[in-house]
């Protein structure tokens, strides 16, 4: 049906099946199969059947849901499976986990820039096809994954960036922010959050991960500062905010969410320098954090090829890729860079789909409860909550423990003694809580 490892994304009215989008993937369904796909769902629904997933003889998977009544979405991906990834055979679950939530951040997508009521509401398709474009840059984002070691499109946690004078850039954006009349402020660095406002992180930990999403969207477009409506999809899905961002240094931004005042030359021109001229070597500091997203005061051991660390109360997460510079040559080769996200993004589904539990904070759709439902029964062999999880593989060996607070996930070298990994972890764990505070 499509090219292996490609995903595309289907949108059509829920009613009528007229197709409003398609994205992703280089070649596209044709529109006789895109119908079937339309009418096989209509019809189980007509007989008291929710079909939400499917999978080809050759390995694709095909992801349903309807929003709202009013849309719905497709995701369909290519047959390819995932080489080595945790369980062996299990990457059909893992892909299926990952289309569900491609659905759900797509349709967030669409409700943060252009209101639940134009979606729930269809007036005139041919106007809402038109006014879905300005969706596309945001989407294919979603889609395409572009940028390594962001992974809040899967946890729904804030993707940040620990910088390593925290306190300043902390005072800075509570300042700015009142300042220029709001409680809801950010400083994006690498496109990962460094510091917010309370009221910011109080947001829906899906609408902080969407809005950082189009923070990264509005600031590849290379403009110095913009003014764009949005909508919160959980706190505010009618009533548009004004999202103000400003480049403070390139590959550094800071945004606020507030009403009609103040405007946007005023802001930038009254405000910005006031505020961020003062921290100009501060900012630089942050910056040269990287995408290794700890302060030099945390040391990592040599035997952590990567990790993605959650703190659980905050829905906050910190996440890495180590490059070795000395690696013994009578060793297994170690995963490349980017095959090590992908197998982090793989461990870390793999552990919450049968050991630990995803946080409430999640939206989970009832078919997607149902399914988990039948998934989950591993789980409930156990007497007790699985506390620590861990797994060898041909290309690596990884490890995940999980707090009151916490969940840690680690990749290392298949050279590591697998009795270590506990120890690697906790140690992993405290060097970081105690040098960050995170």
């Amino acid at each position: 049906m499509l090219q292996d490892g490609s995903t595309q994304l289907l949108c059509l009215t829920a009613s009528s099946g007229v197709p409003l989008f398609t994205r992703g993937a280089s070649r596209q369904l044709p529109f006789s199969v895109i119908g079937s796909l339309n009418g096989v769902h209509m019809f189980g629904g007509g007989q008291g059947v929710v079909l939400s997933c499917c999978e080809t003889d050759s390995g694709g998977k095909l992801v349903w849901r309807v929003f709202q009544d009013s849309v719905m979405l497709i995701a369909v991906s290519g047959g390819q499976q995932v080489r080595g990834g945790p369980g062996g055979g299990s990457s059909s679950k893992e892909e299926e986990i990952r289309l569900r939530r491609l659905l759900e951040n797509v349709w967030n997508c669409m409700v943060l820039v252009l209101g639940q009521d134009e979606l729930s509401n269809m007036r005139n398709v041919e106007r809402l096809k038109r006014d879905l474009r300005s969706c596309f840059s945001l989407i294919d984002q979603l889609l395409e994954e572009r940028q390594e070691g962001i992974l809040g499109n899967l946890t729904h946690c804030a993707d940040s960036l620990l910088p390593p004078n925290p306190a300043f850039l902390q005072d800075a954006v509570e300042g700015f922010a009142q300042a220029a009349e709001s409680e809801f402020g950010c400083l994006m660095v690498h496109g990962r959050i460094a510091v917010a406002t309370e009221k910011w992180w109080r947001l829906a930990p899906q609408e902080i991960v969407l809005l950082s999403a189009l923070i990264r969207c509005l600031s590849s477009s290379g403009s110095a500062s913009c003014d764009y409506p949005v909508f919160l999809p959980q706190g505010s899905p009618t009533v548009a905010h004004r999202l103000l961002r400003f480049q403070l240094l390139p590959g550094a931004d800071v945004c606020i969410l507030c009403g009609p005042s103040p405007s946007l030359q005023k802001a930038e021109s009254e405000l910005v320098g006031h505020f961020w001229s003062p921290l100009v070597e501060t900012l630089k500091d942050c910056l040269e954090v990287g995408e290794r997203c700890l302060p030099a005061s945390v040391s990592l051991r040599p035997d952590v090829l990567a990790l993605l660390l959650i703190n659980r109360e905050t829905r906050r997460s910190v996440s890495c890729v180590k490059t070795s510079t000395s690696h013994p040559p009578c060793d297994p080769p170690l995963p490349s860079k980017t095959r090590c996200w992908e197998l982090l993004k793989l461990f870390y589904i793999f552990s919450t789909t049968r050991y630990f539990s995803q946080e409430e904070t999640l939206c989970i759709s009832p078919e997607e409860k149902s399914q988990r439902g039948n998934t989950e029964d591993f789980s409930l062999g156990f007497s007790h909550q699985p506390l620590q999880c861990y797994l060898v593989t041909e290309e690596c060996k990884s490890y995940a423990l999980q707090t009151l607070q916490h969940q840690l996930f680690l990749l290392t070298p298949l050279s590591a003694p697998t009795f270590t990994l506990r120890t690697v972890a906790t140690h992993t764990l405290s060097n970081i809580t105690a040098a960050t505070g995170f």
